[in-house]
C-alpha cells in the first residue's frame, strides 16, 4: 500500500509539473504577443526592439515588431492554451532551431559580449524545456484537412493580398521619380512590406510611400496569417450524426426513460452526434458548433449510467479541441456534471403546467379567461390530432403553411426544437390546428412526447392577420382536452432569467437587481425575454430551473456565441421562401 501511495504521489507531481510547464508556455507566448502589438503601434518601442534584432544582437523566440507578428504568436498562444498538438509541434520545430541558431551564435565572443543575447538565449532556452516537459498536455486533434486548407489560404492569400498592396503602393506613390519603377517592382515593395516594416526601402528606386500605407499593408499581413493560422488550427468541424442505429437506441431508451426531461425527444434532431456510455444505458447528444461541444437537456438514459456517458463525451471534446458546455440541463444532472469538473450558471425557468391542476377559474386567471372566451365568440376553433392520425394530404398542407408563416428562412431552436415536422418517425407527436369561423387554417402548434403523460412544446406557427390571443387559446384548449389524449403535464416556452424579472418587481428589491432587470427589459424589445416570461406565467405554471454548464469562465462568451448559432440567431441570412420549400421537398 505504501508503494502504491509513492507511485501516485510521483504521478500526482509529475502531472503538475506538465501542468504548469504548459501554462508557461501559453504565457510566454500572450507575453510576447503583447509586446509585439505594442511595438507596431508604438513607434519608439518598435524601432528600440528592431535595434536589439539587428547585427550582434538577437531577441527571444517570436519577439519581433509588427501586427503580423504579433497575430502570428497571438494564435499560437490560442491554439496552445486549447492544447492543440499541431500548434505544440510547430512551436517546437520553430522554437528548436531557433534555439540551435542562438546557441552557435554564442561561439562568437563580439555576440557573447551582450548581455541581451544571453537573456534571449535563456528565455528560448526556457520556453523549449518547458515545451517538452509539457508534451502530454498536448494532445488535442486537428480536422485532417487542415494542412491542406492551410496550403491553399496561404497561397491565395499571399496572392490577393500582394496585389492589393501593390495597387496600394501604385495609389499613394509621391516619389519624384515615380515614373522609374514598374509595376512589377512595386509588388515586390508591396510584398516585402507584407513580411515587414523595417524593408529596405534603398532596393527600390522610384518607389515612396506615406507611413500610414506600410501600416495598411502589414495589417493586411497579420489578417492574412490569421486566416492562415485558422485554417491550420481549426477543431474539426464535422461529426458523425446520428445514424439509423443510433436514433433507433435513443427511442428505446426515451420509452423507458422518458419521463424524467421534457427535453429528452429532442435529443432526436438529426443534426446531432451521440456517445453512448459503455453499457449502452445512457447517451448524451451534443452538436459541434464554433469548436464548443454543445450538449441540451439531460443526458438520456438511467441517472446511474450518466457517468458513464458524460465520461466520454468529455474526452471527445479533450480530444479536438473542443469547449464542453451543456444548455438547459436540469438540477439533477447538472450536480452530475459538476461531479465531472463543469461548473453552474442558471440560465432560467422552464414553464411546466400539470393538467389536472389548471382551471380557468378564479380572479387570478381573469384576464386570461376573457381573452379566451374572444377568441372562441370569434369563430376559432381548435383540432387536436397524434401526427400519425393525419393523412399524408392534409400533414403537406400544414407543412406549406407552417412554412409560409415562419419569421426567416432560417429554422429556429436547438435545445428545445426538434428541427423537423411531419417526419413518419415522429407520429407520437401531437397537432393543434386552429380554423377560424369561415374554415380556414389559422396557425398550428406542435409538441413532442415527453414520456408516456406528457407533451414539450416544439413549435408555433400562426397567420400574422389572425385574432390577437391565438396561441393561448391553443393551448389552454389543448390544457382542457389533455385527458381526451391521456396527457397529464405539458411543458411550454423557457423564460430566461425568469427569477430576475420576478425578484426585481418585487418590494425591497436591491439596486443591482433592478438594474439587472431593467437591462434585460431594454434588450426585451429585440429578443422577447420579458415577453417570454408573462406569456408563460397566465397559465401558472411550475417553475423548473435550467442550467448553463461550462468548464472555464472565460469561454462563456465562445459558448453563448455557439449557443446563438446553434439556435438560430447569429445564422446568415438563408434562401427565399421559395427556394427554401423547394429545398425542404428535395430532402423528404
Amino acid at each position: 500500500m505504501g508503494d502504491e501511495q509513492v507511485v501516485a504521489g510521483r504521478q500526482e507531481t509529475r502531472t503538475v509539473i506538465q501542468r504548469r510547464a504548459a501554462g508557461f508556455t501559453v504565457w510566454y507566448l500572450r507575453a510576447v504577443a503583447f509586446v509585439n502589438f505594442l511595438s507596431a503601434v508604438w513607434f519608439s518601442l518598435g524601432q528600440d526592439l528592431r535595434q536589439h534584432n539587428t547585427e550582434n544582437y538577437f531577441t527571444p523566440y517570436m519577439l519581433t515588431a509588427g501586427f503580423a507578428s504579433g497575430a502570428f504568436t497571438l494564435f499560437l498562444a490560442i491554439t496552445m492554451r486549447r492544447r492543440k498538438r499541431a500548434a505544440w509541434i510547430l512551436n517546437l520545430v520553430l522554437g528548436g532551431l531557433f534555439l540551435l541558431l542562438f546557441a552557435f551564435a554564442m561561439v562568437f565572443p563580439e555576440i557573447r559580449a551582450h548581455a541581451q543575447n544571453w537573456i534571449s538565449l535563456a528565455l528560448t532556452a526556457a520556453f523549449v524545456a518547458a515545451l517538452v516537459a509539457g508534451r502530454r498536455e498536448f494532445y488535442a486533434k486537428g480536422d485532417r484537412a487542415n494542412p491542406k486548407l492551410a496550403s491553399a489560404v496561404a497561397v491565395g492569400g499571399l496572392l490577393v493580398t500582394s496585389l492589393l498592396a501593390a495597387l496600394l503602393v501604385t495609389a499613394t506613390n509621391n516619389a519624384h521619380d515615380g515614373h522609374r519603377s514598374t509595376f512589377l517592382e512595386r509588388w515586390r515593395y508591396g510584398t516585402m512590406r507584407l513580411v515587414s516594416l523595417a524593408a529596405d526601402d534603398q532596393r527600390f528606386e522610384g518607389i515612396a510611400t506615406p507611413g500610414w500605407v506600410d501600416v495598411v499593408i502589414n495589417v493586411l499581413s497579420a489578417l492574412l496569417v490569421c486566416a492562415v493560422l485558422y485554417a491550420a488550427f481549426r477543431s474539426r468541424r464535422a461529426v458523425d450524426p446520428l445514424t439509423e442505429d443510433d436514433e433507433e437506441r435513443l427511442r428505446a431508451l426515451l420509452d423507458r426513460h422518458g419521463d424524467r426531461d421534457s427535453l429528452g425527444y429532442f435529443s432526436l434532431r438529426r443534426e446531432k452526434s451521440v456517445v453512448w456510455s459503455p453499457t449502452g444505458k445512457a447517451a448524451v447528444a451534443y452538436r459541434v458548433v464554433g469548436g464548443v461541444s454543445l450538449a441540451s437537456g439531460d443526458p438520456i438514459g438511467d441517472p446511474e449510467a450518466w457517468p458513464g456517458a458524460i465520461e466520454p463525451w468529455l474526452a471527445e471534446a479533450r480530444e479536438h479541441g473542443w469547449i464542453p458546455a451543456v444548455m438547459g440541463a436540469s438540477e439533477e444532472a447538472g450536480t452530475i456534471y459538476a461531479r465531472h469538473g463543469l461548473d453552474a450558471l442558471e440560465l432560467g425557468d422552464e414553464a411546466i403546467v400539470d393538467t389536472a391542476e389548471f382551471t380557468l377559474e378564479g380572479r387570478a386567471m381573469r384576464t386570461v379567461r376573457q381573452a379566451y372566451n374572444r377568441v372562441k365568440r370569434a369563430g376559432y376553433t381548435v383540432r387536436i390530432r397524434r401526427h400519425e392520425d393525419v393523412p399524408a394530404d392534409e400533414m403537406a398542407t400544414l407543412l406549406e403553411r407552417a412554412d409560409d408563416w415562419r419569421d426567416g428562412a432560417t429554422e429556429r431552436g436547438f435545445s428545445m426544437a426538434l428541427g423537423r415536422l411531419g417526419d413518419p418517425a415522429d407520429g407520437r407527436c401531437v397537432m393543434l390546428e386552429c380554423r377560424d369561423g369561415d374554415g380556414v387554417l389559422r396557425a398550428v402548434l406542435s409538441f413532442v412526447p415527453w414520456g408516456p403523460h406528457g407533451l414539450s412544446l416544439d413549435l408555433m406557427r400562426r397567420d400574422r392577420d389572425s385574432e390577437n390571443g391565438l396561441m393561448e387559446f391553443m393551448v389552454i384548449e389543448l390544457l382542457q382536452h389533455a385527458p381526451e389524449i391521456k396527457i397529464t403535464q405539458v411543458s411550454l416556452n423557457f423564460a430566461m432569467f425568469r427569477s430576475v424579472f420576478e425578484r426585481g418587481s418585487r418590494l425591497g428589491a436591491g439596486p443591482v437587481l433592478r438594474l439587472w432587470r431593467s437591462l434585460l427589459s431594454f434588450f426585451s424589445r429585440w429578443w422577447q425575454i420579458e415577453s417570454l416570461y408573462r406569456a408563460n406565467a397566465k397559465y401558472r405554471p411550475i417553475w423548473e430551473p435550467r442550467f448553463l454548464l461550462f468548464e472555464k469562465s472565460v469561454d462563456l462568451p465562445r459558448i453563448g456565441i455557439a449557443a446563438a448559432r446553434a439556435e438560430g440567431f447569429l445564422e446568415a441570412p438563408g434562401l427565399p421562401k421559395w427556394l427554401h420549400r423547394r429545398h425542404l421537398e428535395s430532402r423528404r
